[in-house]
């Protein structure tokens, strides 16, 4: 399976590797199968949770401009014969109807260009690690970003150490794998301090996207000769914290996105009469 890296990731093969070496491959695949599953649906909740939001705006940017292409020049029409005095709202909603009917196809070739232009910028380093930093920011959503990182950092890293894999390769098969570039720095200086001869947990602390939490029970790992269960525990108790903000992100966007559609749509329609 080494030899096929694009289909078995390099965690794939360390999970192997130790497994054979222990006599207990049955169990590692287990593990990995388990581990895997996790989080594919942790992944799952956490994009479900953060495409909602971005489909219903989608669907009110798509009203407001099928609105202003289509339906305002009709009534634009309407007013000019009647030669009445427009209140400004509706002054203002016929203008940027008009500059945005001259300016349709231009504007449309521009998105397009900027997403397919974004897309690659986000694929370079700088563009990642902008990315990223960006999206820790985000207010709640943040949250859910961060949270997801350090799950998929404490379980791959628990399943890594629990099959015997060495501690450095261990961290640097994680700092691959978790998909978050600030976590894959602050995994990297655990690796620096190790090969000092540090504790693992010794520089979580001066990591800020690593709850205290997570830093303590890693400790109480470290000293009890548990490390890969408290980290396991760690990304069980982080598990559940998502599903619990999912949940409450659901239940809180879906009446706020409501107003949103409900607002804008509502608002041209009282310029328009």
């Amino acid at each position: 399976i080494r030899d096929s890296p694009k289909v078995f990731n390099r965690l794939f093969v360390s999970m192997v590797r130790a497994g054979e070496a222990s006599g207990g491959l049955d169990q590692s695949l287990v593990n990995l199968a388990g581990m895997l599953e996790n989080q594919a649906s942790l992944r799952s909740k956490v994009k479900s949770a953060m495409a909602y939001p971005v489909a219903v705006l989608s669907l009110v940017l798509l009203i407001v401009a099928a609105i202003i292409l289509f339906i305002v020049p009709i009534f634009k029409k309407i007013y000019a014969s009647l030669h009445g005095t427009l209140p400004l709202p509706t002054q203002i909603l016929i203008t940027v109807s008009d500059i945005v009917v001259k300016l349709a196809i231009p504007l449309l070739i521009v998105t397009v260009l900027a997403v397919i232009g974004f897309r690659k910028w986000i694929k370079t380093p700088q563009g990642r690690s902008l990315w990223h930093i960006t999206l820790l920011k985000v207010p709640i959503f943040g949250t859910l970003v961060r949270k997801s990182a350090i799950s998929r950092f404490a379980s791959t890293l628990s399943s890594l150490l629990k099959a015997g894999v060495p501690v450095l390769e261990a961290l640097d098969i994680t700092k691959e794998t978790v998909n978050n570039v600030v976590v894959a720095r602050a995994v990297d200086s655990m690796s620096e301090g190790v090969r000092r001869g540090e504790p693992i947990a010794a520089r979580l602390e001066s990591e800020p996207i690593f709850p205290p939490m997570i830093s303590q029970m890693m400790t109480v790992g470290e000293e009890t000769g548990a490390l890969d269960s408290m980290l396991g525990r760690a990304a069980g108790f982080l598990d559940e914290e998502i599903e619990r903000l999912v949940e409450s992100l659901t239940s809180l966007l879906e009446p706020l996105l409501i107003v949103v559609l409900g607002g804008a749509v509502g608002s041209m329609v009282i310029c328009l009469y």
